[in-house]
């Protein structure tokens, strides 16, 4: 099975390209639009990366990780940047590095995998890129240069504009990012038209830099463009972001990326949706904006943030965030790594570690045992519920084969190995963090899983699977009592 994911431009799951594993030089390129480094990221931003970190992690163990680059950009020079650091009264580089430090505790806190430093491009260093670009695109009549020396691209010079969000179907309205492009129109020759490069002005201060239309800056839109083409080539396989940046980022890109190039500019478009909190937008004003440092003073670890941001909706679907889904993570994530801790200890009881060395080498990666059905539901469009589910599912199968004395040692080994891949390798979870509960109830992990897959099968309207799993329960001597967000297992009074 191929990993498959939505396509955002052709509006349909699609297969990703393999790289050809013949060929030493072909890679999987894979663009994620980075952070604007003038503030802390709040939790929508990292569902967007976290769900990206877990894609990184799926194409890895899928082709290795020689074939796989990811490019995430970091943008340290735009409107925002450059008011913050003269509200400060910083320079702008300084003001950009003390984000981007705090940017990449956050990202280790919450286990994703690390970036080199060359493919986490920030746009200041990239300005002869970006420049050149413009250069190019003045040249074959695709942008202008205003009175005041701005330089515009002339949207009407791509007919494929729109293609990515429909725009053309859409009416300019009040708000609209429409709206938003229609700044400035005095210099533009229309008002869709948007800024390549942005003449200085008083307010930019020294953030300037030398181009031949005058001293000036880039606009945002073309830093991408020409850092994923420096770093990755003028096609990439796969970009993505949150849906916030279909339009107009990501639009741009492309007009612009291939209006220069001549070539399409991504094979794959993929967007997660946004995020919600209390089933509200998240704002200051309502007192629902958080950012990862805010949870972690209210008593949630990391790795229960990053269970609820993948484990409420499929990345396509609006998440609602709420607090006591990290209340729940906690214990869903302790019964798991309880979990694979027994699976270790009955699958490496027969091996000493010659044996268990040679035994891993000889494994096979593809292996997933139990696992199968969860891991194919990561490759079908990153569906992180429904591979929960299986995984529970697969538990439960593995604890009857215990009680019925059916898993072997060796079994049990490949179980343990596979469980891990997907818990710890796939999803990242780093179980080590998952902090113990002293006051818990111990509850059996072939308890917690059968609960898991009942509160999996209620929220799919699956009633008669659910109302099966509570006599199993039951049976078993537990009663499981529903909350709106979550449940609680107790057990019952003899």
């Amino acid at each position: 099975m191929a990993i498959k994911l939505f396509d955002s431009l052709k509006r349909e799951i699609r297969e990703l390209r393999k790289p050809d594993s013949s060929n030493p030089k072909d890679v999987f390129s894979f663009y994620n639009c980075g952070l604007t480094v003038y503030a802390p990221a709040h939790i929508g931003n990292f569902r967007t990366f976290v769900i990206n970190d877990v894609l990184r992690r799926i194409l890895i163990l899928e082709y290795g990780a020689d074939k796989v680059r990811y490019v995430r950009n970091l943008t340290d020079v735009d409107d925002k940047t450059i008011q913050r650091a003269r509200e400060e009264g910083r320079p702008l580089a300084e003001v950009a590095q003390q984000w981007t430090d705090k940017f990449h505790a956050d990202c280790t806190a919450l286990n994703c995998l690390e970036i080199e430093d060359r493919f986490e491009p920030r746009a200041t260093r990239y300005i002869k890129e970006q420049v050149d670009m413009i250069d190019v695109l003045m040249k074959k009549g695709n942008a202008y240069r205003a009175a005041d020396g701005s330089v515009y691209f002339k949207v009407s010079s791509f007919e494929r504009y729109g293609a990515l969000s429909r725009v053309k179907e859409r009416e300019l309205q009040p708000g609209s990012a429409l709206k938003v492009m229609a700044a400035d129109a005095d210099e533009k020759e229309d008002l869709s038209d948007f800024a390549l490069w942005k003449a200085h002005k008083s307010e930019d201060g020294t953030n300037s830099w030398e181009s031949p239309w005058g001293p000036g800056r880039p606009g945002w839109h073309i830093e991408c463009s020409a850092m994923s083409k420096a770093l990755l080539g003028e096609t990439i396989d796969l970009h993505t972001g949150g849906v916030d940046l279909l339009f107009p980022h990501h639009e741009n890109e492309i007009a612009q990326s291939e209006c220069c190039n001549g070539q399409p500019f991504a094979r794959h478009w993929f967007h997660s949706e946004h995020l919600l909190v209390d089933g509200k937008k998240m704002s200051k004003s309502l007192g629902n904006y958080y950012t990862l440092s805010d949870l972690l003073e209210k008593g949630y670890s990391p790795m229960a943030v990053r269970y609820a941001l993948l484990a409420g909706s499929r990345p396509r679907q609006q998440l609602n965030f709420i607090l006591s889904s990290l209340q729940g993570a906690e214990p869903r994530l302790k019964g798991i790594r309880d979990r694979i801790y027994e699976l270790g200890i009955l699958g490496n009881a027969n091996f000493n570690k010659a044996e268990l060395a040679m035994h891993l080498a000889n494994s096979a990666k593809d292996d997933w045992g139990s696992f199968n059905d969860a891991w194919d539901c990561l490759r079908d469009d990153l569906n992180v519920p429904a591979c929960l589910g299986e995984a529970a599912l697969a538990f439960k199968a593995i604890s009857e084969r215990e009680l019925s004395r059916t898993l072997s040692p060796q079994q049990a080994h490949i179980e343990f190995f596979a469980a891990r891949r997907l818990f710890v390798e796939a999803l990242g979870f780093d179980l080590n963090l998952v902090r113990q509960q002293s006051t818990e109830l111990d509850i059996p992990p072939n308890i917690r899983f059968i609960a898991e897959e009942r509160w999996s099968a209620k929220q799919a309207k699956d009633f008669a699977t659910a109302d099966a799993l509570r006599k199993e329960l039951a049976a078993a001597g537990w009663s499981m009592l529903d909350g709106k967000d979550g449940y609680k297992l107790e057990p019952l009074k003899k």
